[in-house]
């Protein structure tokens, strides 16, 4: 077999996930999305009977809307059920066995959208451990197919907010992020120990009563400033959350958000001693409207469990009164009324479901999977529902005429439309709008692209990060120039979140695109691949975003993938991304032929769009670093291919020893195979996977393994 051409060895690399950003999913049938207008108002109703089980055969005439105390006749009505397959727990995997690769799921393929938030601004350190077994039993246990799952930190900056996908091994990485954040309003356990104040103790001292006018002026006082500082965190969290919905209401369907908390107060108490709303009531209220009209309900787990709210062996209560103590144990159980309070009122104005005073978390993530299936439900508004000249509470109530049922339903609306309360901020300078595209945990699809963000390590500048961006032509605006020529201009930006969420790097350029009317019109229709290289300062797991502004049309778009830089340092065998290269069965004979001449290809385009035809040839190629050499300085590699179709394996290929033929370097062995797109491959999502084997390492370091998403289609 030929060498491959010069430029399909100058972008190898590695991708570990090399599927470029799906644009979010766009609304399929018109029945499956819940929104709110001034034509329509469609709720999700989902109707439990007294076990708490799902009811699916309700009828029509057994249900009545009502909106501001007003019947309303219903226009549409139907049953959406989420169940797809049965949940099959995962094994445990062979020592040192060969990861199976995850397939990427279709945006037409979304059965269930789940944000699974920590909100670590308020877990104690307990609280977090027990969330972490939770999400690590949901991922292993809990997902099925069709699931799209986001893990998002509260309290973790804008690059934390990881996007939705259906990788576990991606979600497993978001879990290991998971901890205890000491700069949280959360302590070691749910309660602090009780300690008597000080001025209980110069009271105690003078002999003087313990609840005397002083202690109780001191406690009305700590009392206020701790409420002070809960609402901060609690602002900080409901801030968090309102960020997530706005991104999830460009999803179709019904969403919903799992909130692992310690909880928050709805109310607070000022140095009197009164009680009184505050910003956290406020903030509170607006999540919900927004929540509500984006379709996202909330599912609130307090992650403290089964909490005990009796004395303690860390309470120190020796120079406390036994009046004081009463209060105090009071106290206690107030505060964890009240913050339980804020999950529960969050959950039920959404339509969900809090899960509180149990110790299996995991079990209540279950009860919020069995309450995914609803009832679609729309009717036409009143007239004066959205009057603007008056802003009003739309209270919506759904009664269910069947004995024995219940219903649970978001609590009503604002009237405003929701042209009206649009997310999309006006007046922002262009820097602004990329910097938000980057930090939202969803794609902006002004303009589509396909990423494929390419590891590889040069000898002389060391590791980098290759990135092929296929840019939709239409997308872009296009001037006439003076010559013929067509131009356009467009900004990237381009960043790295580390496992922190902050930004690691971050490159931009403004990029003027100026073409022949032949060329501006194959850009049009077949799009075209702008590539970069961008800078990689040490090895680790990054979340790599990209995004570009079109200056003349103002439209946007952004893609991102999870990307591991791996340290070669480490001297463990590893392989670089995966390059395509899609040939005609023409091309593929006149490359075995000796004197079959010059093949013209695009690798760079192939690799980045990963969509091939049927009966074709797809060349693959990549890099082999740190193999073991023997005492001629020979390396002993093997490597074989595997091909995944809807997670099953199609094609298990042979294990076949490396060419070292005109290998000149032996740190950086390059191999390359093709694979015939004929026979029994059928269109659709496929994965190939190579693996490579170094027969002179120890057993535990003798594999490695890349893989990439391609595309058949006729």
């Amino acid at each position: 077999m030929r060498s491959f051409p010069a430029i399909f060895l100058l972008i190898t690399a590695l991708a570990i996930f090399a599927s470029g950003q799906k644009p979010s999913p766009t609304p399929s049938p018109e029945n499956d999305v819940v929104k709110i207008s001034t034509a329509l108002i469609q709720l999700d109703v989902t109707v439990v009977d007294q076990r708490g089980k799902v009811v699916n055969d309700l009828r029509p005439d057994e249900i009545e809307i009502y909106e501001n105390g007003e019947k309303q006749t219903i226009t549409n009505f139907s049953f959406v059920s989420s169940i797809r397959s049965a949940v099959t727990p995962a094994s445990a995997p062979e020592k040192n066995a060969v990861p199976v690769p995850q397939a990427v799921l279709r945006p037409e393929q979304v059965r269930r959208t789940f944000a699974l938030v920590v909100d670590d601004l308020s877990l104690s350190f307990e609280s977090a451990y027990q969330t972490r077994r939770a999400l690590k039993k949901f991922v292993d246990e809990q997902m099925i197919d069709g699931d799209l799952v986001a893990i998002i930190r509260t309290g973790a900056g804008v690059g934390a907010l990881q996007q939705f996908t259906s990788d576990k091994r991606i979600l497993h990485a978001a879990i290991e992020r998971v901890k205890w954040n000491p700069i949280g309003n959360g302590g070691i356990s749910a309660f602090a120990p009780i300690e008597p104040t000080f001025s209980e103790m110069t009271a105690a001292a003078a002999g003087d009563p313990a609840d005397s006018e002083e202690a109780g002026n001191a406690a009305n006082t700590q009392r206020a400033f701790e409420d002070f500082q809960s609402s901060v965190f609690a602002t900080g969290t409901l801030g968090a959350l309102k960020f997530i919905v706005q991104g999830m209401s460009e999803l179709p369907g019904r969403k919903s958000v799992i909130l692992f908390s310690d909880g928050f107060k709805i109310f607070e108490q000022d140095e009197h001693g009164f009680t009184q709303g505050g910003r956290v009531a406020e903030f509170l209220q607006e999540l919900v409207d927004v929540a509500n009209r984006s379709s996202v309900v909330f599912y609130t787990i307090d992650a403290r469990g089964l909490q005990y709210t009796g004395f303690t062996a860390a309470d120190q209560i020796t120079d406390t009164s036994a009046e004081s103590m009463n209060a105090k144990m009071a106290e206690r159980r107030n505060q964890l009324s009240d913050t339980q309070a804020g999950l529960a009122y969050l959950a039920e104005e959404t339509g969900g479901i809090a899960v509180k005073n149990s110790n299996d978390l995991a079990g209540g993530v279950k009860r919020v999977l069995d309450d995914q299936s609803y009832y679609l439900i729309a009717y036409e508004p009143d007239a004066d529902t959205f009057d603007a000249a008056k802003r009003k509470y739309n209270k919506i109530e759904v009664k269910v005429l069947r004995k024995g049922l219940s219903a649970r339903y978001r609590s009503g609306f604002f009237n405003v439309a929701d042209k009206a309360v649009s997310n999309t901020p006006v007046n922002q300078t262009p820097l602004v709008q990329l910097q938000a595209a980057l930090t939202s945990p969803f794609a902006v699809n002004g303009i589509s692209l396909r990423l494929n963000a390419l590891f590889g390590n040069d000898t002389k500048d060391g590791p980098y990060v290759r990135s092929l961006l296929h840019i939709d032509g239409k997308g872009l605006k296009f001037t006439d120039e003076k010559d013929g020529t067509k131009k356009a201009v467009f900004d990237v930006w381009a960043a790295s979140f580390g496992d922190n969420g902050q930004p690691v790097d971050q490159i931009g350029k403004t990029y003027t695109l100026i073409v022949k009317p032949e060329t501006y019109k194959k850009m049009v229709d077949e799009g075209f691949v702008y590539h970069f290289t961008f800078p990689v300062k040490k090895p680790g797991a990054y979340q790599y975003r990209v995004a570009i502004r079109d200056t003349q049309g103002e439209k946007i778009g952004s893609a991102s993938q999870f990307i591991e830089v791996p340290d070669l340092k480490k001297n463990r065998l590893t392989a670089s991304s995966l390059v395509l290269e899609s040939l005609t069965l023409a091309e593929w004979q006149r490359l075995a032929d000796p004197n079959g001449g010059v093949v013209r290809t695009d690798a760079m385009t192939d690799t980045a769009i990963r969509r091939v035809k049927l009966n074709t040839v797809l060349r693959y190629g990549y890099e082999i670093y740190n193999a073991r050499l023997d005492g001629a300085k020979r390396p002993n590699i093997q490597t074989k291919i595997r091909v995944f179709r809807d997670g099953k394996l199609v094609l298990d290929g042979q294990q076949l020893s490396l060419d070292l033929q005109g290998q000149t370097d032996m740190q950086r062995l390059r191999a390359s195979g093709a694979l015939s797109l004929g026979g029994r491959m059928l269109p659709g999502d496929y994965i190939l996977q190579i693996i490579v084997t170094d027969n002179l390492a120890p057993q535990n370091r003798r594999l490695a393994t890349q893989f990439i998403q391609f595309e058949i289609a006729e």
